[in-house]
């Protein structure tokens, strides 16, 4: 606002000066004649002043065209001047106008237009680092995948858009199945950028798929490193992959070097069981049980499990039912009331035959939370105490239909599996499966009556009578038949 005023009183004084001016020089008396191709003009002062001013305008317009057609007949010559800086940025207007308008045409997904403005603002941008992207991105989403191939090749000639062009490359030749490639692509993206993190995750799966163990483990390091990793589950997912590594060194003979890594996967993890079952059976090997006892306890204390019990019995191969359950206890003893437990317990004193104590031992899971395990386990518990056999048969035509009890399963995808894997190996996600009971299945399942013979079999003490009457038949002789 004050500047506006300023600018009017300026105007207002300068038209006062140039009146008063004027007013002066029509109140001076003579005047110049001038002389142009032999006509006379005769000027007054005033006149004089305007042809003063004329005068310079003209100059100035001659020097200016002047200026004009020098700069036309460099612009003619191939050099940069005014009119063809004007000409670059109404290009480059048009460029970035297109490489906004297939940017909003990608974002909404309309590939094919995309495509167009791609191609429009290629042709009026000198920059191909951003036009090559989205011509990329559009391609693929066109399914043109050569030219999204072809097009992210271009990008690695440049240093600043290597990088994206190995990333790209890489996720097609995931999309494609060929992972040996992409493994070796994303391999390269993480020399590129090693903190990346989408590139650290696509290359520890891909590493774990191939069972590159100690590629795997580098790679979980600089996820650490660069702050994509919590710490305990760093130590977690590092057991994982030192136990994979220690089960494909056994598998090569080297036992030394396998109990060694299998007792470091115990450290970084005491809770992951199949790094303890390994770990106790390599302390036993090497004439340990006291350690091997000590980390079964440990883990056993964290998650029961029938394989760290199979480890545990391993330690002392050939001792009685009775020490057997006697140095069971070390490992029972924190854990009383956990089913895994109670059916150790109930097996050790079937083993035993103090069959009345099992019964004890297993308690009321069989009414609680019965599962085919302690349902058979009731079944031999019933034979133990000579029960009659449709008894026998009641319980294990229960246990036919009954829950298996926890598995093995991916947290994931929820793939039952029968054995611990680092991978799973129905969605391929790195150390998702869980010991746990899976869900309750809505499939239909067969009446276990019409299975029952199936599991119960022939009787041994029918077999036997069977045997004894054809050896007795075999030996009869026609003498001896009229001898009776």
């Amino acid at each position: 606002m004050l500047w506006s005023l300023i600018k009017i009183l300026a105007f207002v004084a300068a038209v006062t000066v140039l009146t008063y001016g004027g007013t002066l020089l029509m109140q001076v008396e003579g005047g110049a004649t001038v002389n142009v191709m032999g006509s006379e003009f005769t000027l007054s002062p005033l006149e004089m002043a305007f042809g003063f001013v004329a005068l310079c305008v003209a100059v100035w317009l001659g020097l200016k065209l002047l200026a004009f057609g020098v700069a036309f007949f460099k612009f003619l010559n191939g050099d940069e001047t005014a009119i063809s800086r004007y000409l670059d940025r109404n290009r480059e207007r048009k460029g970035y106008e297109a490489l906004s308008e297939g940017m909003m045409a990608l974002a909404s997904g309309e590939g094919h237009l995309a495509m167009t403005k791609a191609a429009r603002a290629d042709k009026y941008l000198k920059q191909p680092q951003l036009t090559n992207l989205l011509t990329a991105q559009a391609a693929e989403m066109t399914g043109d995948r050569r030219k999204a191939e072809d097009t992210y090749k271009k990008l690695l000639s440049d240093d600043k858009t290597r990088f994206v062009g190995v990333r790209g490359i890489m996720k097609q030749k995931l999309s494609e199945g060929d992972t040996t490639t992409a493994l070796a692509l994303a391999q390269k993206a993480f020399a590129l950028k090693p903190a990346h993190e989408e590139t650290q995750d696509v290359l520890l799966k891909l590493q774990a798929e191939k069972s590159d163990w100690a590629g795997a483990r580098d790679t979980l390091a600089a996820k650490l490193k660069s702050g994509g990793l919590p710490r305990d589950v760093h130590k977690r997912r590092d057991a994982v992959l030192a136990l994979s590594e220690a089960r494909d060194i056994l598998d090569s003979g080297k036992t030394i070097e396998a109990r060694e890594t299998a007792i470091e996967a115990n450290r970084l993890s005491p809770d992951l069981i199949p790094a303890a079952v390994m770990a106790a059976r390599g302390y036993i090997a090497d004439g340990n049980p006291r350690y091997a006892t000590r980390v079964l306890a440990k883990t056993w204390g964290a998650q029961p499990h029938p394989d760290l019990a199979a480890a545990f019995a391993d330690i002392a191969p050939d001792e009685t039912p009775q020490e057997r359950l006697k140095r069971f206890r070390t490992l029972t003893k924190t854990t009383a009331d956990h089913p895994e437990t109670q059916m150790l317990l109930a097996e050790l004193h079937i083993a035993a035959e103090d069959f009345p104590e099992a019964k004890r031992a297993l308690g009321d899971q069989v009414e609680t939370a019965p599962t085919a395990r302690n349902l058979t386990l009731m079944a031999a518990i019933e034979r133990g105490e000579g029960a009659e056999d449709s008894v026998v048969r009641g319980w294990l035509t229960r246990a036919l239909t009954a829950p298996r009890g926890p598995q093995w399963i991916c947290n994931n995808c929820q793939h039952i599996h029968t054995a611990w894997a680092a991978t799973c190996s129905n969605c391929g996600s790195f150390d998702t499966l869980s010991w746990k009971t899976p869900p309750a299945s809505d499939v239909a399942m067969p009446a276990g009556t019409e299975m029952l013979p199936l599991i119960v079999g022939q009787q041994p003490e029918t077999a036997l009578t069977v045997t004894t009457d054809v050896e007795e038949a075999l030996v009869l002789t026609p003498e001896d038949e009229v001898a009776k």
